[in-house]
């Protein structure tokens, strides 16, 4: 199997990251409808930036992100570009949600993963549905 590296005109590369982004306070909110279109709204979003989904698992109280960038995007950008984006648009959506003083936290878990580990990885975010 051919590695899924990212060309470019000036560099190859595979740079995959494991995010965690949770609610604010820790809610259980990410379910239901809103836990449908916050998927929905991330795959859109990483498509419409390059970027590729690895595996997606939206749990009531987090969300698990493992996806391919390329080498230009620092870990902060994605993880603003995609938090920002989600919460804007479902607070705008689930009008519910505008109780709260934000929908995400500030905060947020990342790890880089080469190919050794991606198929690791990806069996941990597949396990998680399972642990609730």
């Amino acid at each position: 199997m051919a590695a899924p590296y990212k060309h470019n005109n000036t560099s190859v590369s595979l740079l995959r990251y494991h995010f965690v982004f949770v609610p604010k306070r820790r809610r259980r909110i990410l379910v239901g409808p809103l836990a449908e279109r916050l998927e929905v709204l991330l795959r859109e979003k990483a498509t419409e930036l390059g970027w590729e989904i690895i595996a997606l698992e939206i749990m009531p109280d987090h969300v698990h992100l493992f996806l391919s960038v390329d080498p230009g995007v620092a870990p902060n950008q994605i993880a603003h570009r995609l938090k920002g984006y989600t919460s804007h648009v479902l607070r705008r959506e689930f009008p519910h949600l505008i109780r709260l003083p934000a929908l995400w936290t500030r905060s947020y878990f990342v790890s880089t993963a080469g190919m050794v580990s991606s198929k690791t990885i990806k069996q941990y975010i597949a396990a998680q549905k399972t642990r609730d």
